[in-house]
């Protein structure tokens, strides 16, 4: 939702609770009138556009920054004058610096992402999504036989060896490109590029489509873009909708008929709307301004427990129903309180000092 509010901004200059508004409206209307059926054509249609185009965007971006091995040598002199000067001259802070390791999957223990974490910490995401998240299960369940089944989780599985290719470099070459913006450090310059003191780094993408693809298939990826971050949110709303109607509902009222499951349903997807919009303060404050920090913090405060009841009923015969609940609602409380300090907390600017404890961000 956020992700297309921004292209939605960026296109057309319009307020980001406007656009997140728009995306909301489409969204849930489709979601409503079309269910389950609706999201899977969505995302069967999107899914090819967006991989054409996005390959179509790398190659000539490689065109426009020279070629791989270029990128690899730009990419390490990508900083803004501001940084370099602020860097050459005092020597006070290096956080809109490329860092060293910037092409390497297995970093230090000192670096950003250390290999413990990487190992470790997305485990038990990984696990969390593609074997319990009810975005998977629903659509592996709606699949003809299990063969199909079959099928379409190696084929997903498949796809996402491509983001390295198609949305990983991108980035990297958007800031190659355009450094005064993409590469910005001081929240002062940052919210004049982007309006987000933070950084700029979520609209690295969003610059390079509109920047360097031809006008023809700009407007078709921006219309995949669009398509696949609503599919995103339609699924996520059918999900959680489908689980509090089934789950929750249909416990409370046992004789509920299914015209009354239908209504809960869908005032449970506008009630999810509501919510969204409420969040969005949080959301842009939230993992340093950066989306992708924000979304894997998220991801860690409620995988775990997830990730390990899933594994102790495939390997533990002696698993309950009660301590697979209890561990999940205990997992959930550590998981609240841990968010609720990270958000309270929040790690400082760059060049900014901050009072926060130390060990916030040893932990």
């Amino acid at each position: 939702m956020y992700a297309g509010a921004l292209f939605i901004q960026r296109i057309l200059d319009w307020n980001l609770y406007l656009s997140v508004v728009l995306i909301l409206a489409v969204t849930a209307l489709y979601t409503v009138a079309g269910g389950l059926t609706a999201v899977i054509y969505t995302d069967t249609l999107q899914t090819v556009v967006l991989l054409i185009g996005s390959f179509v965007l790398v190659v000539i971006g490689l065109v426009e920054v020279g070629s791989y091995e270029q990128l690899k040598k730009k990419y390490m002199s990508s900083y803004s004058n501001e940084t370099w000067n602020d860097y050459r001259l005092y020597g006070n802070h290096t956080c809109g610096l490329p860092r060293e390791d910037s092409f390497h999957i297995w970093r230090g223990v000192n670096s950003d992402l250390p290999w413990p974490g990487t190992v470790f910490g997305l485990l038990p995401i990984a696990i969390w999504v593609w074997c319990t998240d009810q975005v998977m299960v629903q659509r592996t369940l709606s699949a003809k036989n299990l063969s199909h089944a079959k099928g379409g989780s190696l084929l997903a599985a498949y796809l996402k060896l491509l983001p390295f290719l198609l949305f990983i470099l991108p980035g990297m070459m958007s800031r190659v490109l355009y450094p005064e913006e993409v590469a910005c450090a001081s929240p002062e310059s940052c919210e004049k590029a982007c309006k987000n003191p933070a950084g700029c780094t979520n609209v690295a993408y969003p610059w390079l489509v509109l920047r360097i693809l031809p006008p023809g298939l700009r407007g078709l990826m921006l219309a995949a873009l669009l398509a696949a971050l609503m599919s995103s949110l339609t699924s996520i709303f059918n999900s959680a909708s489908s689980m509090f109607t089934l789950d929750i509902w249909q416990t409370i009222r046992r004789q509920a008929k299914e015209r009354e499951l239908m209504l809960v349903g869908r005032t449970c997807v506008l009630a999810l709307v509501g919510v969204s919009i409420l969040w969005i303060p949080i959301l842009q404050s939230a993992g340093g301004g950066t989306l992708w920090n924000y979304m894997q913090a998220v991801s860690s405060y409620i995988a775990p427990p997830w990730c390990v009841c899933f594994v102790l009923g495939v390997f533990w015969t002696r698993t309950t129903e009660q301590g697979a609940f209890w561990g999940l609602i205990t997992g959930f409380v550590v998981g609240i309180i841990r968010m609720g300090i990270d958000f309270a907390y929040q790690a400082p600017l760059c060049g900014k000092l901050t009072k926060t404890k130390y060990f916030l961000y040893c932990t």
